[in-house]
């Protein structure tokens, strides 16, 4: 009974399908319209998907796949992957085709060659008038019937040549074949009328919409399929005089009259190596006409069972082979379908790590060249006016910056770190692809550090026309687009001629009445502009000249479907700003433009993120920058050295100063403190009490009538706080009161946007809101819960902005004092009863199950409390290991850590803390360690050597010797290349017992024990990192003397990689389990593995499932399997072997009395002989 390859669904991760689209995107230009074309016909495309890929904001394929690979890649795996079986085939014939097809331009025997050689020195070329007669002759007929017809050649000409020399074509000999052609031509149109038609010109294919540039996919009818094997029938021409320079995707298609599919005369990039027709060598440029020919597709079968009937159950056959390695032996002999497996006992975790920037692409064909640099056309004297008369009023607007400071006098110019992206695929990988930003080392930012002039340098062959600048709540993103603004209107900018800037803040974003027009004139920053038609077409005109800048991105609301329904039409006046904002991004108007934004990480470009054609992170101010912005603020030296003083006293202002609004906010208070010997805040809520108290009395003494009656109506706006918090909104609306908004807006607590009011910014109006929900009884204790505190698995829908609620709500609890600041108490609110339920419900969270940022915030919120007692009854909760990883820490964040544990010492605790991935600065990173109660910790390897390197240039050896000693590898899970690429140096420290660039360290006598001790490592990079960094492990792994556990599943090691491993794995004497599953070994791998593994005497468990191992590899093995005394797993189901292997370790298996099991099955085998294998010995195992 046979059974077919798609009745049962394959398990095949996406990340796979990912990288063979990938290689698939790699074939020549002319195969790629082919390919589209196929998987369409196959039904994997339906035909709005398929049409769509020729409509991508007027960009032709070639354009799309240049400029944005990655995204047409992924936007392509997505059906292809969810109908793998049916694509899988068309994938591995577009690839066989093109390797062929290179093998044989590229590959020119020496008798072609000499031929070619012989025939470049005297070679006539072909009439005109002749080539034109041959086009005319193949768009008339079918196809290549008569051209190609071997009796053209052969009976018709007698041209004297022999099989070993090239024939010169006369012009004699030409009108012998013109008239040859003409002749035969003539006698096919007599008979045409009396032909019946065939079967390909009955099923006449229909052409969709051409797409850009004139290329024409075709749709064949349904049940059609086109195999790649396009070049069987191929007119190779000489010199074709009238076309010059044709691409693939340039070439105008020629369409039979029959109304079959297309033909396109392509360019080769050279002279053909060999002739595809034996009458005529070209020795210029070569033009080939392709068409498609129509085949049958061809469905899979797997193996039948035996004679006798013994059926194999379906979940054994479902499962089919793992990809190949093209690179290795074993794999060449492959079928040219394989699939991949997933692991029965692991779930793929391997991530992709994609530069935001993009990557230029490998192994193109015909790289396009570099557009010359367009000449800017001359600007009619309306358009000069406006530009004129904009930089002027631009540079008005932004020159002033918040509390009456000037750009000029009191910016400091900040750094900007180019970010990546961590693209993961799993198990929901069809549903969504999560997007999360990489976190650098601190290494690694300061490595990658651009100034403000680099924004908009491109290094790259795509364009960087989407430019995303994020960071956190006052770390300066709007003032950083303003100093790019007065850098435009200075002349620095010089290649925008236009600049737009609009703060989102001011924008009605739910009205549908908007054009791009009247968004980029009229409620942009800008004069009013008396010719605008005339300007605006001049901007459509030259749209690589216009930047326009979206401040406050974050302040739009409905992130739901914001690429969704783009605007099409630069002259629609029924547009949202979203729907404006997705055509401008999407490039359907104004394609071209540059697009930067400013906005929070990880709360509105979620759905933008991936598409971003760079994304900048801002910096925090490093301690230099707060002394220096300190400076700036105070003119007086005197009171500047005081301020500064007063600062650098309270650490946990200091390092919360690294934020420039709260270094801003810091500095006012300072400025208006009644007495010089007051000390500043020690916590975030007082501070902002404080600041905001001290807002509030200045506006009264400003203006009387705005004292003590106006600021009863405080608690109305402690309620617009808080629902603007619940529903993410900074407008203020108080209808009634617009004393009480005056008010506001003359003690800075709100600021006037417009035609609309904002609180000033998110700290102020969170604790206004945190107010409102702790002193008011309009918020009970169950509705304090829900909204502002930490919540163990609830869903933060606020993002940044809870996190500062959560510290002011229990900041405002726990207060035993209430200071100098805004209280809006109620006296009929038990405000006890809802510090209890906050304590109860903070000390009822499950510690060891919270995520490493929950853990962050728990930390915060305790702090805020200045609540010892309750500290050290939370740090009894906490688990000895602490984890970090993934969460960026700043000064602020490491201040509270440490200060939470220095509380542990009294209760005798201990921790060991993980800090990978969390950017944590290296002077910070020395505070933790320094700890007590940390008695080991996991950084970044590079700067965990820095600070080792730090701490021994200041002779601080006795901490030098706890930061090694506290260094831990274990357990290495390595799953992106920097887990790997600094271990080789970790391994030169450890062999030659010294830093690298200084003399022997006493404290590293015997070697770093971080390697000493390493007992499990999992290398998990994935098929597309994995083979890259895998001889960095090779380098690593015989200083690991320790190690039980060596995991490296699925990473397509190949057999050379195997060969490598074998070189080391007698160093490995403790290795207990050993995973190579799906890592396309073949037999060549296994023979030099086999011999190894006899000399690793403790291994215990061997796993080679889905590898591509045949008879004689499962002969190797069985050689050496009773030599293996403490082996007791072995595992190599889903590999090549037949029953002969299956016999060979069954053999093997009698003389293994120690061993538990042996899982051997794969489709090769016949179900009823390993039923009998089964019977014979138990240990014998199908799954």
């Amino acid at each position: 009974m046979s059974t077919s390859h798609s009745c049962y669904p394959v398990m095949v991760p996406f990340e796979d399908v990912l990288f063979q689209v990938r290689k698939a995107l790699q074939v020549g230009p002319s195969l790629l319209y082919g390919l589209l074309e196929e998987l369409h016909e196959a039904r994997v495309f339906s035909t709005p998907f398929y049409r769509s890929l020729f409509k991508d904001g007027g960009q032709s394929l070639a354009e799309i796949l240049f400029n944005d690979e990655e995204d047409l890649a992924r936007r392509l795996s997505l059906p292809i992957w969810q109908k793998w079986d049916v694509s899988q085939v068309i994938l591995d014939s577009a690839l066989n085709i093109e390797e062929d097809l290179s093998a044989f331009l590229n590959s020119p025997d020496a008798e072609s060659q000499d031929m070619i050689d012989t025939i470049d020195s005297g070679l006539d070329l072909l009439p005109d008038q002749l080539v034109s007669d041959i086009i005319d002759s193949i768009l008339s007929e079918d196809y290549f019937e008569d051209i190609l017809d071997p009796s053209i050649l052969e009976d018709d000409f007698n041209f004297p040549c022999d099989a070993d020399t090239a024939c010169t074509l006369t012009s004699e000999n030409a009108a012998i074949l013109d008239q040859n052609i003409t002749r035969k031509r003539k006698g096919k149109d007599a008979s045409k009328s009396n032909k019946t038609p065939t079967k390909r010109n009955r099923k006449a294919t229909a052409c969709l919409e051409s797409p850009p540039n004139r290329s024409t996919p075709t749709i064949a009818s349904e049940g059609n399929f086109h195999s790649f094997n396009s070049f069987q029938h191929v007119l190779q021409l000489s010199s074709i005089p009238p076309i010059t320079n044709i691409t693939a995707f340039d070439s105008p298609p020629f369409l039979s009259p029959s109304g079959g599919s297309a033909l396109q005369i392509i360019q080769t990039s050279g002279s053909l190596a060999r002739p595809l027709i034996s009458t005529v060598v070209p020795f210029r440029h070569t033009y080939v006409i392709v068409s498609p020919q129509p085949v049958s597709p061809v469905t899979q079968i797997l193996p039948v069972s035996p004679a006798v009937g013994t059926v194999a159950p379906p979940e054994l056959t479902v499962a089919v082979l793992p990809v190949g390695t093209l690179s290795d032996s074993a794999s060449k002999g492959l079928p040219s379908h394989p699939v991949d497996t997933l692991s029965p006992t692991k779930v793929d975790s391997s991530n992709t790590c994609v530069l935001a920037d993009g990557k230029p692409r490998k192994n193109i064909d015909s790289p396009p060249p570099k557009p010359a640099a367009k000449v800017r056309p001359e600007a009619p004297k309306c358009v000069k006016d406006f530009i004129h008369r904009a930089k002027p009023y631009i540079r008005n607007v932004c020159s002033a910056m918040r509390g009456g400071l000037g750009m000029e006098s009191h910016y400091i110019d900040m750094h900007l770190i180019p970010r990546k992206l961590l693209i993961k695929s799993g198990k929901n990988a069809n549903k969504c692809l999560e997007k999360e930003l990489v976190v650098l080392s601190d290494s690694e930012r300061k490595k990658s550090q651009l100034d403000r002039s680099q924004v908009f340098q491109n290094n790259l062959p795509r364009p960087k026309h989407s430019i995303a600048i994020l960071g956190k709540t006052g770390v300066g993103k709007t003032a950083m687009i303003q100093r790019l603004c007065l850098d435009w209107a200075s002349g620095s900018l010089s290649q925008f001629q236009f600049v737009f800037l609009l703060d989102c803040k001011n924008l009605d974003l739910k009205k549908s009445s908007y054009s791009l027009k009247h968004l980029l004139f009229d409620l942009s920053v800008s004069p009013r502009c008396e010719e605008s038609d005339a300007v605006f077409k001049h901007v459509l005109s030259s749209p690589e000249d216009v930047l326009i800048i979206f401040d406050s991105f974050d302040d739009i609301k409905d992130f739901e479907g914001l690429l969704q329904a783009p605007a099409k039409s630069p002259k629609d006046t029924k547009y949202t700003v979203k729907q404006l904002f997705s055509g401008l991004f999407q490039k359907e108007i104004l394609p071209g433009c540059t697009l930067l934004i400013a906005t929070r990480p990880k709360e509105v470009l979620n759905q933008v993120l991936r598409k971003m054609d760079s994304l900048l992170e801002l910096c925090h101010f490093s301690p230099e920058d707060i002394e220096l912005y300190t400076t700036k603020y105070f003119r007086d030296s005197s009171i500047q050295e005081k301020a500064l003083q007063k600062i650098q006293n309270k650490k946990y202002i200091f390092s919360i100063c690294s934020n420039p609004l709260l270094c801003w906010t810091t500095c006012f208070l300072l400025e208006h403190q009644d007495g010089n010997g007051e000390a500043l805040p020690s916590t975030l809520t007082e501070l902002y009490q404080k600041v905001t108290s001290k807002h509030l009395q200045l506006a009264s003494r400003e203006n009387s009538s705005l004292s003590n009656p106006k600021r009863k109506e405080i608690p109305q706006l402690c309620k617009t706080a808080w629902e603007g918090f619940k529903n993410h909104n900074t407008h203020i609306n108080i209808d009634g009161s617009p004393e009480l908004v005056d008010y506001c807006l003359k003690s800075g607590i709100l600021a006037s946007y417009g035609r609309e009011n904002h609180f000033e910014d998110l700290y102020i109006q969170n604790l206004l809101g945190a107010l409102h929900s702790v002193q008011s009884k309009q918020v009970n204790e169950k509705m304090l819960l829900a909204h502002s505190v930490v919540q163990q698995k609830k869903r933060k829908v606020q993002g940044e902005s809870q996190d500062v609620m959560q510290s002011f709500v229990t900041g405002l609890l726990f207060q035993k004092a209430r200071p100098d600041g805004v209280s809006i108490l109620d006296g009929n609110v038990d405000v006890q009863a809802k510090r209890k339920a906050v304590e109860t419900h903070l000390l009822n969270l499950k510690l060891n199950e919270l995520n490493p940022a929950r853990l962050l915030e728990l930390f915060h919120c305790v702090y805020e409390t200045s609540n010892a007692k309750f500290a050290r009854l939370l740090l009894k909760k906490l688990p000895d290991n602490l984890s970090f990883c993934g969460t960026q820490l700043c000064s602020s964040d490491v201040y509270v850590i440490c200060h939470l544990l220095q509380h542990s010492t009294t209760l005798k605790r201990t921790f060991s803390i993980n800090l990978q991935e969390t950017s944590i600065p290296i002077s910070d990173l020395r505070e933790l360690v320094e700890l007590k109660c940390i008695t080991s910790f996991w950084a970044h390897t590079g700067d965990t050597i820095a600070l080792w390197e730090d701490l021994h240039h200041s002779n601080n050896e006795l901490n030098l010797k706890g930061a090694i000693e506290k260094f831990t590898l274990n357990p290495l899970k390595a799953t992106q290349g920097h887990h790997i690429e600094n271990l080789p140096l970790l391994v030169h420290i450890h062999r030659e017992k010294k830093l690298p660039m200084s003399d022997f360290v006493p404290t590293l006598n015997e070697g770093v024990p971080a390697l000493r001790h390493l007992q499990k490592l999992e290398f998990e990079l994935g098929v597309q990192n994995g083979p890259e960094m895998f001889p960095k492990l090779i380098e690593v792994l015989p200083s690991l003397q320790s190690l039980q556990h060596l995991d490296i599943e699925k990473n397509k090691i190949g057999d050379s990689g195997a060969e490598k491993l074998a070189g080391v794995l007698h160093f490995l004497a403790s290795l207990k389990w050993l995973n190579l599953s799906q890592n396309c070994i073949g037999d060549a791998g296994v023979k030099k593995l086999a011999k190894a593994l006899v000399r690793v005497p403790s291994l215990q468990s061997l796993s080679l499932y889905g590898n591509l191992i045949a008879d004689n590899g499962a002969e190797e093995l069985a050689l050496v399997l009773p030599d293996m005394k403490l082996l007791q797993d072995l595992d190599v189901k889903f590999n090549k072997f037949t029953d002969i292997g299956a016999k060979k370790l069954s053999a093997a298996l009698k003389n293994c009395t120690g061993m538990k099991s042996l899982e051997l099955w794969n489709n090769c085998i016949p179900w009823g002989v390993f039923e009998h294998l089964h019977q014979q010995d138990p240990r014998i195992r199908s799954l």
